[in-house]
């Protein structure tokens, strides 16, 4: 820790649990709580029950559970190969126009994202790319939302590359596609997963463009959770959320596993 005094020291955890109890574990605390519970009338929930994690681990749930996977596994892929494209491609650019690019990547985040749900909906409710109705249009929407994460993130880390690895390869007579695929690439994989674990979280809470585009047939589960809080299901919302909470939390350990392996290679 930075701080080396012992009673500044124990000031700064104190402050820092005042923060993140209240804001960041408590809320957490008390879905985790309404999950098991059948009633909450008083301070602490009563009637302790694992029947809304049946309910969340099989049917319309299960379904939902495995198309927001499905949705975010492919968004995150997509948004990763399209950041790290632009970041590659950036790099060779000059100042002026990197701006350029780093601006167009970030302008979707920028703006709300029903404003990029409703943009996306115009301009693929319409021949010749009509994606209306289909799975297609959510997985546009979240590549567009999640973009500019990957893309910040391989940027910053192509800055961060010594360039004598490069000039070596290049020097000993590497074509540039054997320096990109053998030299840079392999440089940049911790970066590389840090930015898809982080496309995929931000792509399984996506809610607010997704409410505008889902089909009937094609459902994430935040919006299946949206729906039975909607309805008076607070329980069975909070069971759902913590089935969600779980997996996204499995498959980003999954990555930073991948990620410390690429980090020591």
């Amino acid at each position: 820790m930075l701080v080396h005094n012992r009673g500044a020291r124990w000031a700064v955890w104190a402050v820092f649990l005042v923060l993140f109890v209240p804001l960041f574990a408590l809320p957490l605390l008390v879905i985790l709580g309404a999950s098991f519970a059948t009633h909450w009338s008083g301070a602490l929930p009563s009637g302790a029950t694992v029947e809304h994690y049946r309910s969340a681990t099989r049917g319309e749930a299960l379904k939902a559970l495995t198309t927001s996977l499905v949705t975010a596994v492919t968004a995150g892929l997509l948004a990763l190969a399209a950041g790290t494209w632009a970041a590659l491609a950036g790099a060779a650019l000059g100042k002026r126009w990197r701006r350029v690019l780093d601006t167009l990547f970030v302008l979707p985040v920028a703006v709300p994202s029903v404003a990029v749900g409703l943009s996306v909906l115009v301009a693929f409710s319409q021949p010749p790319m009509l994606l209306n109705g289909t799975p297609w249009i959510v997985i546009v929407a979240h590549t567009v939302l999640v973009a500019a994460f990957a893309h910040q993130s391989v940027s910053a880390a192509l800055t961060r590359l010594d360039p004598a690895y490069e000039q070596a390869a290049a020097s000993l007579g590497a074509r540039p596609s054997h320096v990109l695929l053998r030299v840079r690439l392999p440089l940049l994989l911790p970066s590389l997963t840090a930015a898809a674990g982080l496309c995929f979280a931000l792509s399984m809470g996506e809610l607010s463009a997704t409410m505008m585009l889902y089909p009937p047939d094609w459902t994430p589960l935040p919006v299946l959770i949206h729906a039975a809080t909607d309805r008076g299901a607070l329980f069975t919302g909070s069971a759902v959320a913590v089935v969600l909470m779980t997996a996204t939390l499995l498959v980003l350990f999954a990555v930073s596993r991948i990620r410390t392996r690429a980090s020591y290679r």
